[in-house]
């Protein structure tokens, strides 16, 4: 545990704006990526005390709740102990004071946010009162696609550090991502001695409304940033040292990652799309593979492989063959599935992060039910991934649902009108029913195979 009091001397600011310069910009905080390429349905930020929620991650919030995320904001004491030798303000009184702050900073940061108060002792909160008070939280809508931020559990403050752990265990037993965010580490940790941690910290950059959106909420906690009166014991607990780290132009957070959705669904049934027993998945795939301009393949890649069904048809054509998708169950399954063909594999990767971009160049490129499945920039990256790792006579393959996709961004013909506006690649194949369009694209000049025979 680590021993400080805030009105020690910590480390300058000035320390760790040198610090990043050498670092450099660090990794940045796709929170996207954490739920498959969409934004969570909620986000839920735990504070130990009024004003955490403000200095952690007031930023992040005023972005969320501006995208239309529902907000929920939990504060687990009041902060009735800030002020333990006050003349002035005994302890319901700067619990009044300190809620009815609160209150006005988030505000201030998301106004249709929802604020509420756990009531825990300030200075005596435990791992299992906090744990409660999240699975209460997170009973209370969709687990999977909230997204939890509560004070990193190293931080040096014994409260700090029990939400933090109480959140871990929390989170991990539903497999849902969580962000921690250091509070105290600036004021008692240095660069050199917690290189390690800060190593892993993922940085979110506020924009300039942000920025004063958060600025404006810390103003509006008076009784931490001001001195409660010229009484001893009334002391400035936030001094301008100290606020001075939290007028960055990012916040900072420690990221684990959650189970995809996608790793939900291959681990609750063997099969999720049922491609093994459907007569029009097999359909599809057969209709998929007699798309195909030429009978054989080199090199073959296919993005989102679920539990292999076409990716072992597609590796018969193909000399080497690589399937990437994001759950680890489906990467297993489908290795499974291709155990007699050594020169064919499967791979966990989450695209546009992880494109195999090394291994090309391919000449054959297939993406069979997945584009919906990303963001728009997701999709104009992975396009742009795609024209530079694909070979200068490859093909390239897009098959879709062309019914409406839930809770997503993209639907099935949204993907093929993006992919031709996008890239320079012309259509050679365009089969298009009532239920799927299946498009074979190549560089230009696009020739049939007809013409690819010499019958023309």
């Amino acid at each position: 545990m680590v021993s400080f009091t805030h009105r020690q001397q910590g480390t300058p600011e000035s320390v760790w704006r040198s610090w990043e310069q050498d670092r450099g910009t660090g990794r940045g905080l796709q929170v996207e990526a954490l739920f498959d390429g969409r934004l969570p349905a909620r986000f839920l930020l735990v504070a130990a005390h009024p004003d955490d929620e403000t200095l952690g991650a007031g930023g992040l919030l005023a972005r969320l709740a501006r995208d239309g995320v529902r907000c929920d904001v939990v504060v687990l004491t009041d902060g009735e102990n800030s002020h333990p030798s006050s003349p002035t303000h005994p302890p319901a009184r700067l619990a009044e004071i300190r809620r009815t702050e609160v209150r006005t900073a988030v505000g201030l940061l998301a106004p249709a946010a929802r604020v509420s108060f756990a009531g825990l002792p300030d200075g005596g909160l435990v791992d299992d009162d906090v744990a409660t008070v999240l699975r209460r939280e997170l009973a209370d809508g969709e687990t999977t696609r909230t997204l939890v931020a509560a004070p990193w559990r190293h931080d040096g403050h014994t409260d700090h550090d029990a939400a933090g752990r109480a959140a871990a265990i929390v989170c991990g037993a539903a497999q849902s991502p969580l962000l921690e965010y250091p509070i105290w580490l600036w004021h008692w940790g240095n660069p050199e001695e917690q290189a390690d941690a800060l190593g892993e910290l993922a940085l979110h950059t506020l924009d300039a409304e942000d920025a004063a959106r958060k600025g404006s909420a810390l103003a509006a906690h008076v009784s931490q940033t001001t001195a409660l009166s010229e009484e001893p014991g009334d002391e400035v607990l936030l001094a301008p040292e100290v606020l001075e780290h939290f007028h960055r132009g990012h916040e900072s957070f420690f990221v684990t990652e959650g189970a995809s959705t996608f790793e939900r669904l291959h681990r609750d049934k063997a099969d999720p799309w049922e491609v093994a027993e459907r007569f029009y998945e097999r359909r599809k795939r057969a209709l998929t593979i007699a798309s195909l301009p030429r009978p054989r393949f080199h090199r073959t890649l296919e993005v989102g492989c679920s539990v292999g069904a076409l990716t072992r048809e597609l590796s018969a054509v193909s000399e080497t063959l690589l399937a990437l998708d994001t759950s680890e169950t489906a990467v297993r399954r489908t290795n499974e599935a291709l155990v007699t063909n050594a020169a064919a594999t499967a791979r966990l990767a989450t695209v546009p992060r992880d494109w195999p971009g090394e291994e090309g160049p391919f000449d054959l490129i297939v993406l069979s039910e997945t584009g919906y499945f990303l963001s728009s920039d997701q999709l104009d990256e992975v396009i742009r991934l795609i024209r530079a790792s694909l070979d200068e006579d490859g093909v390239l393959v897009f098959c879709h649902w062309r019914h409406p996709i839930e809770g997503w961004e993209l639907d099935g013909e949204a993907v093929h009108e993006r992919v031709r506006a996008s890239s320079d690649l012309v259509t050679l194949v365009l089969h298009t029913e009532e239920d799927f369009l299946l498009e074979v694209l190549v560089p230009a000049p696009a020739h049939s195979v007809a013409r690819r025979e010499g019958l023309l």
